[in-house]
């Protein structure tokens, strides 16, 4: 049987060829495996699921893409800059400066790009982290779908479903990842990798003992994320000697609905249209600007791990239908928002403390008219975005809110060209990684959109990284 390092001069014995084998049918996977194939490369695409999808279909479908068609003809100003020193600062410095770098200068192609292959952004609004509006919205399911069919139309892309990879075949301790080991219909095959292994496998949202080990102040978080979701991608790697980073930076989403069904995306936001979050007591517990991240973090150390969003009619009528973690309505008609004439009402149907929180409501909305959160220091709606108004506009609302891991946003270091680098920094030759299960770019928080930038920006870099690999060993060959 095929395992992971065979002896230095044993001879595979392959079942298959493919030029490319990519690991993961998520955003990360298709746009490495449409950009192979744009560059007239043949993939094979494999997906331990009966369906594509991942993470991807459960996401909040926003990208942080900056210097935007969509953001200029919203009057909105953004540069490359900006969106850098954005998501360093939302890092806390702890991000890689590299890999933020090639976030940034590769976004604005990656955004034509996928325009250039049918995925038309609707919308584009504030949110977590952002110091003006850049999540450009648009349903995943729908960008799957797209980018999948646009795969399959090259004519260049094999995808399988059901299809575990268990091992990276390489015939020495220190050789290049040649192949895959992959189970189908209960049958190990040894697939052979001609030019690359790109793993894009998601992270491990739904594998309690892999948080436990790297997150274990986590475990008051809800789960949620893709049910392929264990690390086994991860786990690969690591084996073959993969360094890791971010793996200490683990943390929830605030704004999980406490009673959300499985595969049901129930994150809600409006704290980034000017909502505040209290807890059982009606007290505020954080500057609620802040990235929905540390506000997951804060809201474990609350009673039952349970937060509340209080909002009024006003901010009740910023709900936007078309974007998850904005659409009021629907969560309203779903019985998940609690409405009521007055604050005393409301925090009597939430289970609040009724005068902790007019208490609060009160002090909160005089701070606005002062122009000093005197509580917190909260100053705008998103990272320095967006001004604070009064909530006193009846009637009032509340959404209860947990944290949820719906990924875990760290895994495998990488170098600028997405080769797995192992402990020492040295690039893994022949494996490359993209999405969810790469490491260093978000550092100790999370911005709005980057998640699903991460994805195809370097879904499509881990791609050009394999074919660039594969024609120096061409020249060295020649």
């Amino acid at each position: 049987m095929m395992t992971d390092t065979l002896g230095q001069n044993a001879e595979p014995s392959w079942d298959e060829e493919a030029e490319v084998v990519v690991i993961g049918g998520g955003l990360a996977g298709h746009c490495a495996a449409l950009e192979l194939a744009a560059q007239g490369v043949e993939a094979l695409l494999l997906e331990k699921q009966p369906e594509i999808g991942g993470s991807t279909v459960l996401s909040g479908g926003s990208f942080a893409f900056a210097g935007t068609e969509l953001q200029r003809s919203n009057g909105i100003e953004d540069s490359v800059a900006m969106l850098f020193d954005d998501l360093r600062r939302v890092g806390g410095f702890g991000n890689e400066e590299r890999l933020v770098r090639v976030y940034v200068d590769n976004q604005l192609d990656t955004y034509h790009w996928l325009a250039e292959h049918g995925v038309v952004f609707e919308k584009v609004f504030l949110a977590a982290g952002h110091s003006v509006p850049r999540a450009h919205s648009r349903n995943p399911r729908v960008v799957l779908e797209t980018l999948a069919a646009a795969a399959q139309a090259s004519g260049r892309v094999s995808t399988r479903t059901r299809a575990a990879v268990r091992r990276l075949v390489r015939t020495s301790s220190d050789g290049p990842v040649e192949g895959v080991v992959v189970d189908v219909e209960g049958r190990q095959r040894a697939i052979r990798a001609l030019r690359g292994v790109i793993l894009a496998s998601g992270g491990f949202s739904r594998n309690d003992d892999l948080l436990k080990l790297f997150a274990p102040t986590q475990a008051g978080a809800m789960r949620a994320g893709g049910p392929g979701n264990v690390g086994d991608g991860l786990r690969m790697a690591w084996r073959l000697g993969a360094g890791m980073r971010d793996m200490g930076y683990i943390k929830g989403t605030f704004g999980g609905y406490p009673g959300a069904k499985p595969g049901e995306h129930a994150l809600m936001l409006p704290i980034y249209v000017g909502a505040i979050a209290v807890n059982a007591q009606g007290e505020r517990f954080i500057d609620e600007s802040k990235s929905y991240k540390l506000i997951g973090d804060a809201v474990l150390q609350q009673p039952d791990a349970t937060g509340f969003q209080i909002f009024d009619q006003r901010i009740f009528e910023r709900g936007q239908p078309d974007i998850p973690t904005m659409a009021f309505q629907a969560k309203f008609a779903l019985g998940q928002v609690v409405s009521a004439p007055t604050l005393r009402e409301l925090a009597a149907r939430l289970g609040i403390d009724e005068a902790g929180l007019t208490k609060t409501v009160d002090a909160y909305n005089a701070y606005v008219e002062a122009g000093s959160d005197r509580t917190f220091g909260r100053s705008a709606l998103s990272n320095g975005y967006g001004k604070l108004e009064r909530i006193d506009a009846p009637p009032f609302y509340g959404y209860p809110s947990k944290s949820v891991i719906v990924a875990t946003y760290c895994g495998v270091a990488v170098d600028p060209g997405m080769r797995v680098c192992d402990v020492y920094d040295t690039p893994i030759a022949g494996l490359y990684a993209a999405g969810e299960v790469v490491g260093g770019l978000h550092g100790n928080a999370y911005m709005t959109g980057s998640s699903l930038g991460k994805a195809a920006i370097f879904g499509r870099l881990a791609a050009r990284g394999a074919l660039g690999v594969a024609r120096e060993r061409a020249g060295a060959s020649a």
